[in-house]
């Protein structure tokens, strides 16, 4: 009896170390990081675009919903309409991808992502493996192929974004729609794992060279399946999610080491929502286009098209006014990197790869034009061949007033790099503009 007691302690004991390390087993595995075989140099070419636009953009646009996610939890009613009616009425005549990228490039932005496939598996491209699809529309054009097509005239990076999880597809399977369920995520359904690789594959093959790949979903194990698709045809390719740290509506506190980029939706859903909108202000994506560039990130800042395909006014509005900004200060993000000390109170920092040139990103409320202010910066220290410039002026005219002097100025004191500069450009016939200047100091020496 004794014997016996001992022998099952011993077996228990066996089958909790079993247990133990297979639960450690398990949680190692899902703290692993995702596979990277994005090639250094081209990590670092998508690092120097900086600014990219983020277009979802689906046939359920047209009730303004939130883009596939009403199809989780959805009546049976609900998807056959949704499934069966709605794409028989999607016709985007308005659709001219050369306008959605003479915006995006109008505004600074050096890469767009487009939406060839979200979580609803209703396919923006042209495919063999559903009829579920833009080809099978009113409308009946291959949008990706043309948004490809711009983007290559306008020499802007193409990427696209595509999801694994594929509600049509599960609903198609007679497997309930869910983003948690084992048997909906491809790594344990063989069936879907399948058909969103061969749709991968027409992505990388039918547009010639992808330059940048986004793969969503929720499971780590579709994205890395997807990605070694992607890097198989096009080792060049860069995955940024699947691959790289792209946190969505939040910025990292502090720099991490790049690549790494931010996803922003310009109100507050991703696709177009014709009512109960709340929208960004241009400034609030300058700043934020600003604060990720200084801490080494690029910003994928999303717009929403209507059902006709139109860029809705209020987004057009808001991106003029970026697009002006950055008509004045893009130098500031042309092959510049972030400076080791980021920012001193409300003045952001970057500089040239060589170090030698700082550009200084001042956020100052209330600076009436013509008016002259003082900043001392520690962060850089002024040398004897130190130029200084407000970009987008000549430092030399200030309008109607023939005596000022708006000329800026910089010395080294012993509090550190003394600038002095006055807003004098007329951006606005009101003269008021409340978005950063942009201060450029050549010649600097660096404090670490």
């Amino acid at each position: 009896m004794k014997l016996q007691l001992t022998t099952d302690k011993f077996r228990f004991a066996i089958l909790c170390t079993l247990l133990c390390f297979l639960l450690t087993t398990v949680v190692y595995a899902q703290e692993e990081p995702p596979l990277n075989l994005n090639k250094p140099e081209r990590e670092q070419w998508f690092t120097d675009l900086g600014f990219g636009m983020f277009i979802h953009w689906s046939m359920d646009v047209q009730l303004g919903m939130v883009i596939s996610h009403s199809m989780v939890g959805a009546s049976g009613e609900y998807l056959d309409r949704y499934i069966n009616e709605l794409p028989k009425t999607f016709n985007p005549v308005d659709f001219d991808a050369k306008k959605w990228v003479s915006a995006a490039k109008l505004a600074g932005m050096k890469y767009l992502v487009f939406t060839t496939k979200h979580h609803n598996g209703y396919c923006m491209f042209k495919t063999k493996t559903t009829d579920f699809g833009i080809m099978t529309s009113p409308y009946g054009k291959d949008i990706t192929k043309m948004f490809v097509d711009a983007c290559r005239e306008a020499g802007i990076a193409v990427g696209l974004y595509f999801s694994p999880d594929d509600f049509y597809f599960l609903h198609q399977q007679g497997t309930l729609i869910s983003r948690v369920r084992n048997e909906a995520l491809a790594s344990s359904n063989p069936e879907l794992n399948v058909y969103v690789k061969e749709q991968m594959r027409e992505l990388m093959t039918q547009y010639g060279k992808i330059d940048i790949v986004f793969l969503d979903g929720m499971e780590q194990f579709a994205k890395t399946e997807l990605a070694k698709v992607c890097w198989e045809i096009n080792p060049d390719v860069v995955v940024t999610r699947g691959a790289i740290n792209t946190p969505e509506q939040e910025t990292p506190e502090s720099p991490i080491p790049s690549p790494w980029e931010a996803c922003y939706t310009l109100g507050d859903q991703w696709q177009y929502r014709p009512t109960n909108e709340n929208y960004k202000t241009a400034k609030d994506a300058i700043l934020k286009l600003i604060e990720i560039r200084a801490k080494g990130g690029n910003l994928l800042l999303n717009f929403g098209p209507d059902a006709l395909g139109n860029f809705p006014p209020e987004q057009l509005g808001i991106l003029n006014e970026i697009s002006l900004w950055m008509f004045i200060n893009q130098e500031a993000f042309n092959q510049t990197i972030p400076n080791k000390i980021i920012r001193e109170d409300n003045i952001w920092f970057l500089t040239t790869k060589d170090r030698k040139t700082a550009y200084l990103f001042i956020d100052e409320d209330e600076w009436r034009h013509g008016e002259r202010k003082a900043f001392t910066i520690k962060a850089f220290n002024a040398t004897d061949k130190s130029q200084i410039a407000v970009l987008g002026h000549n430092g030399k005219v200030l309008e109607y007033n023939k005596d000022a002097n708006p000329a800026p100025n910089v010395k080294q004191t012993s509090n550190g790099m003394e600038i002095s500069v006055t807003r004098s450009q007329r951006i606005y016939n009101d003269r008021k503009w409340n978005n950063p200047v942009v201060v450029k100091v050549t010649e600097v020496d660096v404090n670490e």
